[in-house]
């Protein structure tokens, strides 16, 4: 039985025709939809790869099926940068080589996004990297990737005041 999934994804409304139920999140975005920025880490929610904002909650999307959030806002790495403006994180995250390989990059960018947008960590490192626990690099570009974080809570709060 086909099943109609309706979600908001990076902007674009879409309705998405599922045949099986037990379809991940992760598994619409990269082999439905074509976004492929999204990866496949460990595909059991330890790595963090897969991180996407859903309804600006960040969340695992190998974890998620993709049934049970019929009708959310889903945001992935495609959709942060406007035109060839990047999002303050990604920029950050080039001016502070917070990547090595770039595949967590992704999950590591939505995470920072969803952290900053928390406001727990504020400018406290030991927070950050705290927070970011649950994404992990195998090439462990971690002092980047935490002073990207702190870099993109200043410029965002400087935009925001």
């Amino acid at each position: 039985m086909t099943q109609t999934l309706n979600l908001t994804i990076n902007g674009t409304a879409r309705a998405i025709a599922l045949d099986d139920p037990r379809a991940t999140l992760l598994d619409v975005l990269r082999e439905r939809i074509g976004l492929t920025g999204t990866k496949k880490g460990c595909d059991r929610g330890q790595c963090g790869a897969c991180t996407v904002l859903i309804d600006g909650r960040r969340m695992n999307a190998c974890l998620a099926l993709a049934l049970s959030h019929d009708g959310a806002s889903i945001t992935t790495v495609e959709g942060l940068a406007q035109g060839c403006d990047l999002h303050p994180v990604q920029a950050a995250f080039i001016r502070h080589d917070g990547f090595q390989c770039g595949y967590c990059t992704p999950g590591q960018i939505m995470s920072a996004i969803a952290l900053i947008a928390e406001g727990e960590a504020g400018l406290d490192p030991e927070r950050v990297r705290e927070g970011m626990s649950g994404n992990l690099c195998r090439c462990a570009a971690y002092a980047g990737i935490t002073e990207a974080v702190l870099d993109a809570t200043r410029t965002m709060k400087g935009n925001a005041a």
